[in-house]
């Protein structure tokens, strides 16, 4: 019976050349240099959401990974764990929406693994990516290559997908316009790194959200973080969304965003570049790395006062990838 749902369900719908022969490992020709790998599983509740579903998530959030540290993405794994009782319309569902998504990445499921686990052991389905990346030798991003100037950019308006999971999520549903920011971002990524600006440093802002990765930069540089609250692009449905929900903003999660560290002469340069890519048009310069000591994320508020930013104490949004 799984052989039947890998070859009539499955299979289908994600064929390519490295996948068809179903072979024990998928063989890969990589050219010669530096290979990023990352791995990631996906228990987000519900399946699907405004804007997206577990298969969209699972491409995106492999592919992201490689994306912000430079990598062309080259390959994906796929490992599906479906819970006995799962709807095949609904397994068929998620798995067009997941080859889609790995069709905007250009990048193939090379090989994968299918599972199916008793009633009430499963959640419905959970996914596991993997994924490899070419480093071009150009490359060079890293924390350390962070210092006092530097600009701080943030590709679009926050805190969307973690927003829009709890806006339908049971005991908090209600009607809003609210769409999961949930993308592919290598194509972004690379344009950014071919702006010709000096980038040091990138990151996705998921679970933690931006402060959580002002937080990270603040204490792995040694530098103070100071963003403006002003600059930080942020709708207007997400901003009440959040306050009827009780949340900060900042620490909501994100799976469409990059925070970008660059040289503040070329900030102007990779901002440009962000803002005529489809997922980079609500790009914005939010702040600044600074030596004040001791080194903290800080918010400059609206008002003119300062307030420290920190990681989220305990998640705030369980389940949301």
């Amino acid at each position: 019976m799984t052989r039947r749902l890998i070859e009539d369900r499955i299979a289908p719908k994600l064929r390519n050349d490295l996948l068809n022969p179903l072979d024990d490992s998928a063989t890969l020709e990589l050219p010669a240099g530096r290979v990023c790998f990352t791995t990631d599983s996906y228990v987000v509740q519900p399946l699907v959401f405004p804007g997206g579903d577990i298969g969209k998530l699972a491409v995106c959030g492999t592919v992201n990974d490689l994306a912000v540290m430079g990598a062309r993405p080259v390959a994906l794994s796929l490992a599906l764990i479906i819970e006995e009782g799962l709807s095949l319309e609904v397994l068929e569902r998620l798995l067009e929406s997941l080859a889609e998504t790995a069709r905007e990445a250009g990048v193939p499921i090379a090989t994968g693994d299918t599972k199916v686990v008793e009633r009430g052991r499963g959640d419905g389905l959970i996914v596991n990516t993997a994924g490899i990346g070419v480093l071009g030798d150009s490359v060079q991003l890293g924390l350390s290559r962070i210092s006092p100037g530097d600009a701080i950019i943030v590709t679009g308006r926050i805190a969307e997908h973690g927003l829009a999971v709890m806006s339908v999520r049971e005991g908090l549903e209600f009607e809003t316009s609210l769409m999961s920011d949930a993308a592919p971002l290598n194509g972004l990524a690379q344009a950014i790194l071919g702006a010709g600006a000096d980038v040091k440093f990138m990151r996705d802002p998921t679970r933690g959200g931006l402060a959580g990765v002002m937080a990270d930069l603040a204490e792995a540089t040694g530098f103070s973080i100071e963003a403006r609250e002003s600059d930080i692009p942020l709708s207007r449905v997400c901003l009440h969304t959040a306050e009827m929900l009780g949340l900060y903003p900042l620490t909501v999660a994100n799976e469409g965003k990059i925070v970008v560290v660059v040289s503040e002469s070329d900030a102007e340069k990779a901002l440009a570049a962000m803002k005529v890519h489809r997922y980079g048009q609500h790009a914005a310069i939010i702040g600044r790395v600074t030596d004040r000591a001791p080194a903290l994320a800080e918010l400059v508020t609206r008002a003119g006062g300062r307030r420290i930013v920190q990681r989220p104490y305990g998640e705030e949004l369980p389940r949301i990838c």
